[in-house]
């Protein structure tokens, strides 16, 4: 593979611009300065730019994040900051949020740039569990547990959500595991039995939990066993 075509792969440069700063020795292939954008590179070569080490072999990547609110899952917003804001990798263009949660919603967000990881989450096909924890402005009453099991049908749309599990944890208090993406469907599930969501924290995505070691802001690389969960 030619040196420009592997650094446009591995970071957010176009091809003229790899070429242009490998020209200028920016680059270093197995530990020497390489200056020709067409120079071939084999499987093993260990490749060093902008401080940090590409191998060919590199795999995609996987992450988990404690999202603040204040924060939007896109890669780019002129409002607001976004959760990349929070992250130091390379090549961050190539990442992307699976799933978003909205600005004031707090908890797990995935990070990848794996596309087909990430759709197997994000698919209503596969109907991938989400779990929230939320507060309400007024008590639940335990009707609303038969009312989510069954599918509460949202304003705007001709289907019922899909069966939703209602877990009471207080007056004002719930958890809500939804096996769908709606557009804010879980302020538009409690907006439906006339109550309004205050506070909104994701918990799980699948089976797997936000690491309780991650303060607000943090995020960590998923491991192996937490990947292949999905």
């Amino acid at each position: 593979m030619r040196l420009d075509k592997f650094l446009c792969d591995c970071s957010d440069l176009t091809r003229s611009l790899a070429g242009k700063l490998i020209r200028q020795g920016e680059v270093m292939v197995d530990g020497i300065v390489v200056k020709q954008p067409a120079f071939h590179i084999n499987e093993g070569s260990q490749i060093e730019f902008d401080g940090a080490i590409l191998t060919l072999d590199q795999r995609h990547r996987y992450f988990m994040l404690h999202k603040p609110q204040g924060y939007v899952c896109s890669n780019d917003d002129p409002d607001h900051p976004t959760v990349f804001f929070l992250m130091d990798e390379p090549a961050m263009g190539k990442l992307h949020v699976v799933g978003r949660l909205d600005l004031d919603t707090t908890g797990l967000v995935l990070v990848t740039d794996d596309g087909q990881w990430s759709h197997r989450i994000t698919s209503p096909r596969h109907e991938c569990a989400k779990t929230y924890h939320v507060w309400l402005a007024d008590p639940v009453s335990p009707d609303a547990i038969a009312l989510f099991a069954e599918g509460v049908l949202l304003r705007s749309e001709t289907e019922k959500t899909r069966s939703a599990q209602l877990v009471l944890l207080g007056e004002r208090e719930a958890q809500l595991t939804i096996h769908e993406g709606k557009y804010h469907q879980v302020k538009r599930m409690f907006a439906a039995i006339g109550n309004k969501v205050v506070g909104l924290h994701r918990e799980c995505v699948g089976t797997l939990a936000l690491d309780s070691a991650l303060a607000e802001g943090e995020y960590r690389e998923l491991t192996a066993a937490e990947v292949a969960q999905f």
